[in-house]
């Protein structure tokens, strides 16, 4: 099993429930990758991923997870959970 980083904070923005975590003002850049859209769209449709690259590394860590605020609050955190884990394993 992947080791998955604790969710930091689960809030409402718009129409998504932004699960984050890890702090995304630690990263040089941050992306919405189109490679992340199948294994978001595996476990939860609808549901974006944001990665971000630290200052001189090469590696992109996920920074957060974006799901449809119709899943609720609990859910989301459960799928964002999930869909960390198929990304970083």
């Amino acid at each position: 099993m992947a080791d998955v980083p604790d969710v930091e904070m689960v809030e409402t923005e718009d129409e998504y429930i932004h699960v984050r975590f890890r702090d995304s003002d630690r990263y040089d850049e941050i992306r919405t990758p189109d490679w992340a859209e199948n294994p978001a769209e595996s476990v939860s449709e609808g549901s974006e991923v944001r990665t971000g690259r630290l200052e001189g590394e090469d590696d992109w860590e996920v920074t957060s997870v974006l799901i449809q605020k119709i899943v609720g609050k609990e859910k989301a955190e459960e799928q964002a959970r999930e869909i960390v884990e198929k990304i970083e394993s």
